[in-house]
């Protein structure tokens, strides 16, 4: 036994009752340290060695037994990118304060405290969202019965505090990008502040067919269509599209027929929007410059929202499942109120 399973140790040790018990340990004298205890029962014995000795994680029974199975099982089946990347990067953020962790080990006050240590505020709540899916999901799959330690508890504010961003696109704000941006990203801007697309789907959806800009949102998988017709914007760029020799279906195309990736929008979005702020600074207005720097390509999906007449046109738009969605997170424009005297 001692060399097959190299630093496997035992004590024989006869009880009261005449029963002879084996004990299992891991020798550490060569550390300096006490023995560690492997239990009595001799295959769980070789399990933990093999653990020590090669330096295996033990999962079976921890909650990195779970992330590892809904990594693997579950979250390929996430069909937004983004979402797969976020929840990837969250879990990445998780695994090594729960991941050792038991069930029974983690209770609501160790939430609090994670989210207390979390520096990043607002992706502290994002992770302990995703730790609560794949908790959950564990419960359906037999790996645990405890319930979720904040079951419950979701109304009574002891998560993070969010403040949700507030900026505001103006006309003066969009034009000076829009000056110093190239065919292909004004095409982007104008599909994103006309449809209220998101930046993905905006660069993803197809020609029109039967005179319909036809999509389905990457995020709610939420079918819908746009009259080209009715749209000033998308009719120009469909004018140009038209003409071009392409060999995609992409409603955004470069001049060359090739079709549009993010980082190529991405890298004429920063060089557009440092050209404006550099004009900007030069006449003066640094504030100006300053707000040029500080606004973000997906925010045309909240100038969209502002061109909307109202709310309730611009939840629609944007296919919110409640109001309050556009309200808080996209709807900047100030509302009118009418005087009484």
């Amino acid at each position: 036994m001692t060399n097959k399973y190299p630093r496997l140790r035992h004590h024989t040790r006869k009880r009261a009752s005449g029963k002879v018990v084996i004990y299992y340990f891991y020798d550490m004298r060569e550390q300096g340290l006490p023995d560690v205890s492997l239990g009595t029962n001799y295959d769980d014995a070789v399990k933990k060695w093999d653990e020590l000795h090669n330096l295996r994680p033990r999962i079976v029974g921890t909650i990195e037994e779970a992330f590892k199975r809904w990594e693997q099982e579950v979250l390929p089946n996430y069909k937004n990118k983004g979402t797969r990347d976020g929840y990837t990067r969250h879990l990445r953020k998780i695994r090594p304060a729960f991941g050792k962790s038991t069930w029974d080990g983690v209770t609501f006050a160790h939430l609090k405290g994670y989210l207390k240590a979390r520096s990043a505020k607002t992706q502290g709540n994002r992770e302990l969202a995703v730790l609560s899916i794949v908790w959950n999901w564990a419960r359906g799959e037999g790996l645990t019965a405890l319930p979720w330690p904040a079951a419950g508890l979701e109304k009574s504010g002891w998560k993070n505090k969010e403040k949700a961003r507030t900026f505001e696109v103006t006309d003066e704000l969009f034009s000076a990008v829009y000056e110093k941006a190239d065919q292909v990203l004004r095409d982007c801007m104008d599909i994103a502040t006309a449809t209220g697309l998101r930046i993905t789907d905006a660069r993803l959806i197809t020609v029109p067919q039967g005179g319909r800009l036809r999509f389905q949102a990457s995020k709610t998988e939420k079918p819908a269509y746009f009259e080209i017709a009715s749209s000033a914007v998308l009719s120009a760029i469909w004018e140009r599209r038209k003409i071009l020799k392409a060999y995609h279906l992409m409603f955004l195309s470069t001049p060359t027929g090739r079709p549009v990736s993010y980082p190529m929008l991405r890298g004429r979005w920063d060089k557009a929007r440092e050209a404006a702020a550099t004009a900007a600074e030069a006449s003066g207005n640094l504030e100006l410059a300053a707000e040029i720097r500080a606004m973000y390509l997906r925010d045309m999906r909240k100038r969209a929202s502002d061109l909307a007449g109202s709310l309730q046109e611009a939840s629609e738009l944007l296919q919110h499942s409640s109001q309050a969605v556009t309200n808080r997170h996209y709807r900047t424009k100030p509302t009118r109120l009418k005087a009484v005297r």
